[in-house]
């Protein structure tokens, strides 16, 4: 959860107050929100004392230069503001201003466009650009979208209060020319997506095969070898035949556009069959946007005549060891480009027969005795936490469920989101108005969830730590189960107290962005603070099976100087270096929406879930220390 966590977000420049509303053009597809031929200078108001502007009437057409002086403001810039209370740009799509450096240095330069609101929230989106000295270039943000077109603030463009244009602090005097600003773009605009950015989802996952014809010009690509496709349309086969040769000989199937999304799937198989006379062994591996996966053989050589599968998996085989290169271990499900097929090199020809091609889920598996009665490893352990959440209502001396939210700042913490029942807890997410914390001084957001925290009430330094959930599936959330250094009520104030750095760390054991599916999540360690000297390690592809439940069960053995994290009873990945943390820390559920690679929220998919089942924690006798287990004390932040 670090990409959020204290982190210096750019786009929290300084709002000012507005007073304004601009000219319509009549039915022209632009709007002048800052006519350079008329009398603006009212409407404009520098956020720093660094910027000072004024009309240039020397250049062909009027326009405004801006300079900002050295200083120590991180975002200076200059405010446009409406005539009246604010603009109504519903029928268009952008804001766009074209600017020019003027100074002599690379200008590092941004277009914000606001909605009224608290600046906690970030009610506004923003793009921003680099500009060599001299360079010329219109910088665009489109409502709803920020930061290289992602989705961002859902923006009412037609209440916009105002247009910032600032640049980031630089160690030189920085200036630039604003040649025109202006609203224009069709309503509910939306950004253009590349060719390689389209993702596929193929029905049953099948990429090739019956159902799913491809084009043997376009789709297959071949080296070493001839494929022809055979069949029929509703039947289709990729005929390849091997020559004896001990060059590289393979065939690749790819999608008409961009890459297969396989992200419901956490394996691809390819079924064949062996045409020639003699056995082979075909092999298969996948090429994604994260990386290429090892090769995999069939099982056994396949007879003349014969019928068999290659199974490529999405997981790797056996745990990520960090410090160390483990193949396949960046396949990324959702951006498959290519399913490529090869065979074993003999000295004589092979005819094989590709009938299909698709993404499957194994047989459910059963998970190994050990999960949820103990830790993985043989020691003297005492159980220390076990809450099974029987009853109506969380434990309230181990959990809090209020704190801060430094994720997505449009989502609140709320009591009636945390609901109990049937033997788990279940923290909702849905869309509904209310105050953080149900607290009427902190601000209002538009979507309200459960949280959970054993800040301030229960820590544990060493350990086992383990949890049985069950993932929301609603577009845009970030569900996670993670600890954080809780040095207790001594070292407060809470950034002190949960510092990452000084022999902390922040264990993020299990974190989901449901734009992934299922059946992937986030492992990582983040230490040495969150600023400058910031660290992180871990892998954001661990593939896993829920059970038939729906439920994956995730741990976290922690032990001096070893971290090893285990999913569905099985480790998945490990760290072993003198940094790991040692010092005493405490739980999170969080539910807020966003992360680094997610999509936007659906209202039309809410309300969903993330639902613990239960929390068990071990602790091996010989690493206990006084500070384990109930603090004692109100887990409020300070």
């Amino acid at each position: 959860m670090a990409e959020w966590m204290f982190g210096i977000l750019l786009c929290l420049s300084t709002a000012y107050g507005i007073t304004g509303q601009g000219q319509t053009t009549g039915k022209s597809t632009r709007l002048a929100l800052l006519d350079m031929s008329q009398g603006f200078e009212n409407r404009l108001r520098a956020n720093s004392t660094q910027v000072t502007f004024a009309r240039n009437s020397s250049t062909p057409s009027p326009s405004l230069d801006v300079t900002v002086k050295l200083g120590k403001e991180d975002f200076p810039g200059l405010n446009i503001r409406p005539s009246l209370t604010s603009w109504n740009l519903s029928a268009f799509g952008h804001v766009e201003a074209r600017v020019t450096n003027t100074g002599t240095k690379t200008l590092h330069i941004a277009l914000r466009v606001d909605n009224e609101g608290d600046w906690k929230t970030n009610p506004w989106n923003t793009e921003s650009v680099f500009l060599d000295p001299g360079a010329t270039q219109t910088i665009t943000t489109m409502f709803g979208y920020s930061y290289g077109l992602k989705p961002g603030f859902k923006l009412k463009p037609q209440a916009v209060t105002n247009v910032l244009l600032f640049v980031v602090q630089s160690d030189a005097p920085q200036s630039f020319r604003i040649e025109s600003v202006e609203a224009a773009g069709p309503t509910g605009e939306k950004p253009p997506v590349a060719p390689d950015d389209v993702r596929v989802k193929p029905a049953s996952g099948i990429v090739f095969g019956s159902g799913a014809t491809i084009d043997l010009s376009s789709q297959v690509q071949a080296q070493g070898v001839q494929p022809l496709l055979v069949g029929t349309d509703k039947q289709p086969s990729l005929r390849v035949v091997f020559p004896p040769s001990k060059a590289d000989q393979t065939v690749s199937i790819k999608p008409a556009v961009g890459r297969w999304d396989l992200s419901r799937f956490l394996q691809v198989q390819v079924a064949v069959r062996n045409m020639g006379k003699t056995p082979f062994t075909p092999k298969a591996r996948l090429e994604t946007n994260g990386g290429v996966s090892e090769w995999f053989a069939a099982a056994t050589p396949i007879a003349a005549g014969a019928s068999g599968t290659i199974t490529v998996p999405f997981a790797v085989r056996g745990p990520i060891v960090m410090g160390s290169k483990v193949p396949s271990a960046f396949i990324a499900s959702d951006a498959v480009r290519a399913v490529s097929i090869a065979s074993d090199s003999p000295d004589f020809d092979r005819l094989l027969y590709i009938d299909s091609v698709q993404g499957t889920v194994p047989i459910n598996p059963d998970l190994p005795a050990w999960v949820g009665q103990r830790p993985p490893v043989e020691g003297e352990w005492i159980k220390t936490l076990d809450d099974e959440f029987d009853g109506t209502k969380i434990d309230s001396s181990i959990w809090d469920i209020y704190g801060e939210n430094y994720y997505d700042k449009v989502t609140h913490w709320s009591k009636e989101d945390v609901n109990v029942s049937s033997g788990v807890v279940k923290l909702k997410y849905e869309k509904k108005l209310g105050f953080g914390n149900d607290d009427p001084k902190r601000p209002r957001t538009d979507y309200a969830a459960g949280y959970l925290t054993t800040y301030g009430k229960w820590v544990q330094r060493y350990g086992y730590f383990e949890a049985r959930m069950k993932l929301p599936k609603a577009a845009g959330l970030w569900p996670a189960f993670w600890l954080m250094p809780d040095r207790g009520g001594a070292a407060s104030p809470q950034y002190v107290r949960q510092d990452t750095a000084n022999g902390g760390m922040e264990f993020d054991i299990m974190e989901h962005l449901t734009r992934w599916g299922p059946n992937r999540y986030n492992i990582s360690m983040h230490y040495d603070g969150y600023g400058a000297t910031h660290k992180s390690l871990g892998s954001d592809k661990i593939y896993v099976q829920p059970d038939k439940d729906g439920y994956i069960t995730c741990g976290l053995l922690w032990t001096p100087g070893l971290a090893v994290y285990y999913c569905n009873g099985h480790e998945v990945l490990r760290w072993e270096d003198i940094r790991v943390s040692n010092v005493p820390s405490c739980f999170l559920f969080t539910l807020p929406s966003g992360g680094w690679d997610n999509n936007a929220i659906e209202d039309s998919q809410l309300p969903d879930e993330f639902v613990i089942d239960y929390v068990r924690v071990w602790q091996r006798k010989d690493l206990a220390s006084s500070v384990d287990g109930k603090q004692g004390q109100v887990g409020k932040t300070n």
